[in-house]
């Protein structure tokens, strides 16, 4: 039996693959393009994908394909119906980076609330040095405790990140995107409520019909000036275009790990913003720590195992 590894460079060098050689031939490749798909899956009977998309067309052109272990929670790179139209099982992998995430939500709120960037390049560029005095309030930092903190999604990662909020003193409340979350520990707004009373926003939806374009200019007009938005969902929930005018013209702080396009394209108005103190972008990393990554490659071989 043949198991590809579409895009294996996406969980690093530290991570072990053994485990998936136990179960026949295993192929890995760093990286596959579009071109590059039917060609890299040739004849094996499972693959696995990170970010490389199935289609219709590779599924048809690929007969001997029975297994796709997606390696990440997000199943939106697979054509799901067809690929169960052709009796193709698709797995993916929940639950593995929910630390992960929680902790990255946090590290981008505490970057922006402590203004980190103003202050290393206060100190590195020897300002502190010639000021004279032991410290520095030019910018004061704030506090979560007592503040309003919105949690855009109440999944799994959503409740984690609730729950941390709380123990900081915040006044936590939530908006479900599903409309189908109900959870009586924190309260639950609606979206415009939520954007008009609260202080720092995050987000942890995943991207769908529900949530495409949700945070646009009309929702970031109704944000207080110096809110905090931070963005650890999915690209494309918040339009960029219209969050890079609210950050310059309106006030708003920004913490974003996702983007529409990835790795982000250089014309991205978020890369030219004037108050690059007020934002901060990392490149899709909450998820990967390394313990949610090697998490993570144990979920896919059981899910290998449970399908042999």
């Amino acid at each position: 039996m043949k198991i590809v590894f579409l895009d294996a460079k996406t969980i690093g060098d530290d991570i072990s693959l053994d485990a998936f050689k136990e179960f026949g031939e295993f192929v890995t490749y760093h990286a596959t393009s579009k071109e590059q798909t039917v060609k890299h899956i040739g004849d094996a009977k499972i693959v696995l994908t990170n970010k490389v998309i199935i289609d219709k067309d590779v599924i048809d052109r690929c007969p001997k394909l029975e297994l796709i272990c997606i390696v990440a929670t997000g199943m939106n790179n697979v054509d799901l119906d067809y690929a169960k139209k052709k009796n193709i099982t698709v797995k993916n992998a929940a639950g593995y980076s929910t630390a992960s995430v929680t902790q990255m939500t946090f590290t981008l709120a505490f970057y922006l609330i402590a203004q980190s960037k103003f202050y290393d390049e206060f100190v590195s560029s020897a300002k502190w040095s010639r000021s004279g005095l032991f410290t520095n309030v030019e910018r004061p930092l704030k506090e979560i405790k007592g503040k309003k903190w919105g949690v855009i999604g109440f999944g799994t990662i959503g409740k984690s990140v609730a729950k941390i909020a709380d123990a900081f003193g915040a006044n936590v409340s939530y908006y479900s995107t599903s409309g189908v979350n109900n959870d009586k520990t924190f309260t639950r707004m609606e979206l415009d409520e939520m954007l008009i009373n609260c202080d720092i926003i995050t987000i942890h939806a995943p991207l769908n019909k529900q949530t495409d374009n949700l945070i646009k200019k009309e929702q970031l007009n109704l944000m207080k000036k110096g809110a905090i938005l931070l963005n650890l969902g999915r690209g494309g929930i918040v339009n960029e275009d219209d969050l890079a005018d609210a950050i310059d013209n309106h006030g708003i702080l920004a913490g974003i790990d996702v983007t529409k396009v990835e790795p982000i394209n250089e014309n991205n108005k978020l890369l030219h913003v004037k108050k690059k103190d007020n934002l901060i972008i990392t490149p899709h990393i909450g998820w990967s720590s390394y313990e949610a990554r090697v998490e993570l490659m144990k979920i896919v071989a059981n899910n290998i195992k449970d399908f042999l």
